[in-house]
């Protein structure tokens, strides 16, 4: 089954680290994306650029409304995700508490829903 990863985190905090505490940062998790590769559990991971740089978009009556930045301001902010594949919601947990930047914020796991296996009712 598939399960996505929600990194959340204090850009601030990110932000403040010095260039090298940065860069052992990003070496230590693209050192863990490569041994979830090699394990076949990495589907897709991708970091995000700053809340600054998002756009939230509603409709509501048939209008699109956009609005500068996040849906909501809280104090962590969605910082990147990673897919991977787990036998169950046990096993993705354990491999997302794994995750470097855990350590540092929270990490969200959900599993994915197979849009073909859902059914309309009326």
């Amino acid at each position: 089954m598939k399960y996505v990863c929600l990194v959340y985190l204090v850009e601030k905090e990110l932000e403040a680290m010095s260039e090298s505490e940065a860069d052992a940062c990003t070496d230590e998790s693209l050192a863990y994306d490569e041994t979830l590769r090699r394990t076949g559990q990495l589907v897709l991971a991708h970091a995000l650029e700053p809340v600054e740089m998002a756009t939230t978009v509603r409709v509501r009556r048939g209008k699109m409304i956009t609005t500068d930045g996040p849906f909501a301001e809280t104090k962590e902010q969605l910082g990147g995700f990673i897919v991977l594949e787990a036998r169950d919601l046990n096993e993705a947990i354990q491999t997302a508490s794994r995750i470097p930047l855990a350590r540092r914020g929270s990490i969200e796991v959900r599993p994915i829903k197979a849009l073909s296996t859902l059914r309309r009712t009326r």
